[in-house]
């Protein structure tokens, strides 16, 4: 299948606002290059021509230009570089490369298909790095009750079934995306651990209280939609849960943690990795 892809380079402060344009317009993930360059996909010219109409509604200065793509097929072309990684006790790999856990890890088998989180993307490394320290923590404290987790934005389901593998006694992952939630339920379903993950599509501010009270609240979201769901994120928290953050950019570091202290929570632990910042966070 072939398609068009749009490149548009606009100053570091409208990132944040471009890309969640691009998001919405296309209906699916973009990619961020080194030097900030965001890049859209859309399957016919019309679709990237109107793509582009929508960024030059918005009057900011930037550099755009559209480039056709030679026939993929892209069902398969994601499988491309993907290979086991272990991130602390986490071994993630896809369903092509058996992998044995060595003592004390646990092997996440994810195919994300068409689904942001294979492990390979700085803010999935982060977000499952802190994850595994939480459930570490909560093991401590009380070793005889497995983790409530909550994961918002699942994607390929990632996060959620790690926080099974680690022994959380259930996880609620919320996708918006249906695609991605079917996506998300083959890799619960993949893994064994479907009579403790429940996958539900949907907004995740909504449905959010159905995974309360939550020990563990993932949210491995962009920024300014981690800001959106900080109420919902905040009343789904039991007394001593930890919300986990991630889905940011080293340089938005500043502008998130007034949010936070706004809305009542302190930050306990991060982890930057590849330009990318995820934080765990308790309420104050």
């Amino acid at each position: 299948m072939s398609g068009f892809a749009i490149n548009v380079t606009v100053p570091e402060e409208e990132r944040e606002a471009l890309a969640a344009l691009l998001i919405e317009q296309t209906g699916q993930a973009i990619e961020e290059l080194d030097d900030g360059t965001l890049i859209a996909w859309t399957e016919t010219e019309s679709a990237a021509q109107a793509l582009c109409r929508a960024v030059e509604a918005r009057g900011t200065k930037h550099d755009l230009f559209i480039r056709e793509l030679p026939d993929t097929d892209w069902t398969t072309e994601w499988k491309k570089g993907l290979g086991p990684r272990t991130i602390g006790r986490v071994v993630v790999t896809p369903s092509w490369v058996p992998v044995e856990a060595k003592a004390g890890e646990v092997v996440v088998v994810v195919d994300p298909e068409t689904a942001f989180g294979s492990g390979e993307h700085g803010s999935t490394r982060g977000a499952l790095l802190l994850l595994d320290r939480a459930m570490a923590r909560h093991a401590s404290r009380q070793a005889h009750q497995g983790a409530r987790v909550l994961d918002l934005g699942t994607g390929s389901g990632i996060l959620a079934i790690a926080a099974a593998k680690l022994g959380a006694a259930r996880a609620v992952a919320i996708e918006f995306d249906p695609e991605a939630n079917a996506v998300a339920e083959r890799n619960v379903e993949r893994n064994g651990v479907s009579d403790r993950v429940v996958v539900l599509e949907g907004d995740a501010g909504e449905l959010a209280p159905l995974g309360a009270p939550a020990d563990i609240v993932l949210s491995n979201i962009l920024r300014n939609v981690n800001v959106l769901l900080l109420p919902a994120i905040k009343g789904a928290m039991s007394p001593r849960g930890i919300a986990i953050f991630a889905g940011m950019e080293d340089t938005e570091t500043v502008l998130f943690k007034p949010e936070l202290d706004l809305a009542g929570l302190v930050v306990i632990d991060e982890v930057k990795d590849a330009g990318w910042w995820s934080c765990a966070v308790r309420i104050k």
